[in-house]
């Protein structure tokens, strides 16, 4: 049970965030996966490379990226979120019903930059943060998309590799709410 690869590979990944090396060894590692077993990344913040990891997985985006986020004030991944647009990868996002008048928000960078994004208003707050990235990748944890997050706050993210049937599961949620959410234009 204690020997198995998946058990090793927690426990490294964990131990490496923890020593503050995730972002250069864990790559280096365990990102070569050839079993085609899922491979998670785990960070944590302050100051733990949780911005630097979203920025990376969606520089990588080939096909699609879907956001549902409750917070959104990260500027580097609004940038990185366009850059996917830009170079066609079909990007949307589901934000809570706060970023409509919330003043440091970067949802209107990302709509007036022609991203399709949806506030989800039906809820008491919309509070997920999730992203699922050419329907295998899911970036989740407790990590708002947020410089609070990245530079003050005690947050955990995890990046969960070659999972389809994992993303799949968030694609489908992400789906119900975008139904009942409001398209929004930006300010």
């Amino acid at each position: 049970m204690f020997s198995s690869p998946r058990f090793f590979a927690i426990v490294a990944s964990i131990a490496l965030a923890i020593s503050g090396h995730a972002a250069e060894n864990f790559d280096q590692f365990f990102r070569k996966n050839p079993t085609g077993t899922p491979t998670i990344d785990v960070y944590f913040s302050p100051l733990g490379g949780c911005t630097q990891a979203v920025v990376r997985e969606l520089d990588g985006a080939k096909k699609t990226v879907l956001v549902q986020a409750y917070s959104f004030t990260n500027a580097p991944i609004a940038q990185a979120l366009v850059g996917a647009h830009h170079r066609g990868v079909d990007v949307k996002m589901i934000l809570d019903k706060s970023q409509r008048t919330e003043k440091y928000t970067e949802a209107d960078f990302t709509a007036h930059a022609g991203i399709p994004t949806w506030i989800d208003s039906v809820h008491a707050i919309a509070h997920n943060k999730v992203m699922i990235i050419d329907d295998s990748t899911v970036i989740t944890g407790s990590f708002n998309f947020t410089k609070a997050a990245e530079e003050h706050n005690a947050e955990n993210l995890l990046v969960i590799h070659n999972a389809p049937d994992l993303a799949a599961k968030y694609t489908a949620n992400w789906f119900v709410h975008q139904k009942h959410s409001e398209p929004y234009e930006g300010r």
